[in-house]
C-alpha cells in the first residue's frame, strides 16, 4: 500500500508540474518499487509457507523499520534553527528544486531578493518579490511534523509485520503432512 502510494505521489507531482527534478522522482519511484517487491516476497512466502522467503522478508522489513523509525524521529526532533540550516544547505546545492520553489511559491532568492540574479517566478518582472526563506520555513515545519508522524505510524505497522512474520514462520503448513513441520 505504501509503495503504491509513493509511486502515485511521484506520478502526481510530475503530472501537475510540481516537481521537475527527475532525480527526486526517480528516487521516490525506486523506493516504491523496492517496497512493492519486498511486500511481494512476503506474500509469496506466506502463501507457499516458505521459511527462507519469510526469513528474508522479516530481516528486510526489520531494516526498513530501523531506517524509517530513525528518519521519522529525526523529522520530529528538528527545531527551527536546524530546519533553517538544512533548508539553506538544500537551497544552495540544488538548481532544479530552487527553480520549482521560486515558480510555485512566487518568491525569489533565499534570504534576500537580488534583482540581478535569475529567478523563475512571475513576480520577478515587477521586482516586487519577497525572499523564499520565510515561506519555505512556514511550510517545512508543518511538512516535517506530518511526514514524521506518518512515518512513525507506518514504522510501527512494520514492526508488527516483523512480529507476525516471526510467528507465522514457525507454523505448520495445513496442506502438508500433519506430522511434517516446515
Amino acid at each position: 500500500l505504501v509503495s503504491l502510494l509513493l509511486i502515485g505521489i511521484a506520478a502526481w507531482g510530475i503530472g501537475f508540474g510540481l516537481i521537475s527534478s527527475f532525480r527526486v522522482v526517480g528516487v521516490v519511484i525506486a523506493v516504491g518499487v523496492f517496497l512493492f517487491l519486498i511486500a511481494l516476497v512476503g506474500l509469496i512466502g506466506a502463501v507457499k509457507h516458505h521459511q527462507v522467503l519469510l526469513f528474508f522478508y522479516m530481516i528486510i522489513l526489520l531494516l526498513v523499520f530501523i531506517v524509517q523509525f530513525s528518519v521519522s524521529c529525526a523529522c520530529l526532533a528538528l527545531n527551527k534553527e536546524q530546519q533553517s540550516k538544512l533548508l539553506e544547505v538544500g537551497w544552495s546545492n540544488t538548481n532544479s528544486a530552487r527553480a520549482d520553489i521560486e515558480r510555485n511559491l512566487n518568491c525569489c532568492g533565499f534570504r534576500v531578493f537580488d534583482p540581478n540574479e535569475t529567478c523563475f517566478s512571475d513576480c520577478y518582472r515587477s521586482h516586487q518579490c519577497q525572499p523564499c526563506a520565510p515561506i519555505i520555513e512556514e511550510y517545512s515545519g508543518m511538512v516535517l511534523r506530518f511526514v514524521g508522524g506518518i512515518g512513525l505510524f507506518f514504522s510501527f505497522t512494520e514492526i508488527l509485520g516483523v512480529w507476525l512474520t516471526y510467528r507465522y514462520r514457525n507454523q505448520r503448513d495445513p496442506r502438508a503432512n500433519p506430522s511434517a513441520f516446515l
